[in-house]
């Protein structure tokens, strides 16, 4: 399943304690989720009045680049054409690197293992062995700790995510950090509609030309099926006609074609090639009456194609394929590695905004000093109900209206508390769906 949760609750003790109780209950008991630590560097407060104006702009932030990058993903399925197959194992998430050891991401030794951080949020260092209470089925006492180095699947990326100090400092305040995401991800989608009409037009151009160069003989382009000796060129008086002629009506224009006019030139009629439905003939005739016989034809359902043997034009025709094809193929590579590269910049950044709305959420709730454990949560399917009255028995003491009503509260929108969510539950709550191949076929 590709629906995970993330949720913070109040740190007893410690916020190991905290992650123990919740874990026993939810995975060890009950086998209703696999659960994972989700870690949070030390992030810089700021004042209550901020931190309430943030919660409402990181949810608009949440939104669009949940948006982009589900763009994307989409935009990358379209340009791989018959390769679609294979989005899967391009849309991949990497962070730009190991964060500092001296800063928040951890880095301490074995016993600071079940130690708060200095603002009270729970961060595990990155080489540290699990104990028993805190590993999970789905984790190894290596991979729990350790940053992917190359590019991950988005499930590995989300459970073992780390933040990217490189990319937002922690010292900076909250606000600056969702000022670097929406700048970031906004460029990307200005970029990407740059891209994409750029690549449309080229794949369009090119659809148009092809398309011509098959199909019916009423409209596909005749220029590769007809020869320099079809035709009468360089003749003061006489020209080359070539005649759309329905299959069934083959023998009327075999018997008829030299009485459709005056000055038609005898036995000057010959069959170049037919579809399914017509056939595509020459007829050689005076200048002066093409008009005429143009008129004359229609009327007996035979289609004079506007054609004028030029050889330097076919020529250019045929160069102007092959250009659009070779053009094609040289933006192919360059457009698809772009769009992984910034499929993983907007999906990192798109949990780097989870991160950061679980942090302001968890301050306004719990209140300070900040004591909270971020967890993500990977539900059973056929167990999800169970798990959420399971965490509502558990953190129901929190917030006993949301208990009762089980997550479905009108959505009374009270600034920087998430009350205007769809789904309020008594512990912090957002929900992070991975699958971006189905919800980008939407």
């Amino acid at each position: 399943m590709t629906e995970y949760w993330l949720i913070s609750a109040p740190g007893d003790k410690t916020c190991q304690q905290t992650w123990e109780t919740m874990n026993n209950l939810t995975s060890k008991q009950n086998s209703l989720s696999v659960n994972y630590k989700f870690h949070i560097p030390d992030l810089k407060v700021g004042t209550l009045d901020q931190l309430v104006g943030l919660s409402d702009d990181l949810g608009k932030l949440d939104a669009f680049v949940e948006q982009v990058t589900r763009k994307v993903a989409s935009y990358l399925g379209e340009v791989l054409e018959d390769q679609r197959d294979k989005l899967q194992e391009n849309l991949m998430a990497n962070n730009s690197g190991r964060p500092p050891e001296d800063e928040g991401g951890g880095g301490g030794g074995s016993e600071d293992r079940d130690s708060e951080s200095s603002s009270g949020v729970y961060v595990t260092p990155l080489q540290s062995p699990p104990d028993s209470a805190s590993s999970t089925p789905d984790q190894t006492p290596t991979d729990m700790f350790l940053l992917p180095l190359g590019p991950a699947d988005l499930p590995s990326y989300i459970t073992r995510f780390q933040w990217d100090i490189a990319k937002y400092p922690i010292k900076q305040s909250l606000r600056n950090i969702a000022d670097i995401i929406s700048k970031q991800v906004g460029q990307i989608d200005s970029d990407l509609k740059t891209k994409s009409t750029a690549y449309n037009n080229l794949k369009g151009n090119l659809q148009s030309l092809e398309k011509k160069q098959t199909g019916s003989l009423l409209t596909r382009n005749l220029a590769d099926l007809v020869k320099k000796e079809h035709f009468i060129l360089d003749s003061e008086y006489l020209t080359t006609l070539l005649v759309i002629v329905p299959k069934a009506s083959f023998h009327e224009w075999q018997q008829n074609y030299e009485k459709i006019t005056d000055m038609i030139v005898p036995r000057s009629s010959q069959l170049i090639t037919q579809d399914n439905e017509y056939g595509l003939y020459t007829v050689s005739l005076f200048k002066k009456v093409v008009e005429e016989f143009k008129l004359h034809a229609r009327e007996r359902k035979f289609i004079v194609r506007d054609f004028t043997y030029n050889e330097e034009e076919l020529a250019a025709g045929k160069n102007e394929i092959t250009k659009l094809v070779t053009d094609k193929k040289k933006q192919f590579g360059p457009l698809v590695r772009w769009l992984k590269v910034n499929f993983s910049e907007c999906f990192c950044a798109w949990i780097h905004v989870k991160a950061l709305r679980v942090f302001v959420e968890s301050v306004l709730r719990y209140g300070l000093p900040v004591n909270f454990q971020a967890i993500l949560i990977h539900p059973h399917k056929k167990t999800m109900k169970r798990l959420r009255d399971v965490l509502n028995q558990l953190y129901g003491h929190l917030d006993s209206s949301a208990a009762l009503s089980g997550g479905n509260t009108d959505s009374v929108d009270i600034p920087g508390l998430g009350f205007g969510q769809s789904e309020y539950y008594p512990y912090v709550y957002y929900k992070i769906n991975v699958d971006m191949i189905e919800q980008s076929k939407v």
